[in-house]
């Protein structure tokens, strides 16, 4: 870590999220976590840059996400017919996750990522989360950060919803999952396509990425709280036939 360089973190929430990385044709599987080339193609959607556009810098960037709330994988089956000629069009599934949250973090040049933290506070095209259908349920810009990815993801407080905290709350702590670039020498580690070379549509590119995962552990605002432990749950009244009754 030099002076040069600073830390970007991202809060990646919203009902759907979709991050392929190997996925083509009729089905378009999701990652469990947001992919480097989703998070590049978001920065640089945010920036204004051209599909066709050189985007070896933001490649370049460290990038680690951490699993706040993992979600839930959910399946859609999807039927069509062409506009025009009412032909049927393949059946497809496209897989998603719901009511998912994380952290994403790039590590960089200090005027880049400068640069980065002003265009995703006033974007020229809105944000995604791996799909257009999937927008954010909040803003994505969380700060900027000086001392490194890894201490970064752990000062950054934990960004699950309140239920889940709550249903954490006899966890003052809690350890979450991070899923990082591997540094130059270490590894071998698990190697995943999502490192974009070009988002030129008529010549989509993308290079292995090794990956390591390790754990980070936060506080739990909730955790500990006498009106929240399950201890001292009240499960409201509820009576499905009270209204059938005289």
């Amino acid at each position: 870590m030099s002076d040069r360089t600073s830390v970007l973190t991202l809060r990646l929430a919203g009902p759907l999220q979709s991050w392929g990385a190997s996925s083509r044709f009729a089905r378009r599987t999701t990652e469990r976590a947001p992919t480097k080339s989703g998070v590049v193609g978001l920065l640089a959607a945010a920036q204004g840059r051209d599909r066709a556009a050189d985007i070896a810098d933001l490649a370049a960037l460290r990038f680690a996400v951490r699993l706040d709330q993992p979600g839930t994988r959910v399946r859609d089956y999807q039927t069509a017919h062409h506009a025009e000629t009412g032909k049927s069009m393949p059946v497809s599934e496209r897989f998603y996750l719901s009511d998912a949250v994380f952290v994403a973090a790039v590590e960089g040049d200090t005027d880049l990522i400068g640069a980065l933290h002003a265009a995703v506070r006033s974007p020229v095209y809105l944000p995604f989360l791996g799909r257009r259908s999937c927008p954010p349920s909040r803003p994505v810009d969380l700060r900027v950060h000086r001392g490194g990815l890894w201490r970064a993801l752990e000062s950054e407080p934990w960004q699950a919803s309140a239920w889940v905290q709550r249903r954490r709350s006899h966890e003052r702590r809690v350890e979450l999952e991070v899923i990082a670039d591997l540094p130059t020498g270490e590894g071998p580690g698990d190697a995943v396509r999502d490192r974009p070379l070009s988002f030129d549509p008529h010549h989509r590119r993308y290079g292995l990425r090794a990956v390591h995962s390790r754990a980070v552990t936060v506080p739990n605002p909730l955790g500990g709280s006498p009106s929240t432990s399950r201890r001292d749950f009240v499960p409201p009244k509820h009576d499905p036939m009270g209204l059938l009754e005289d």
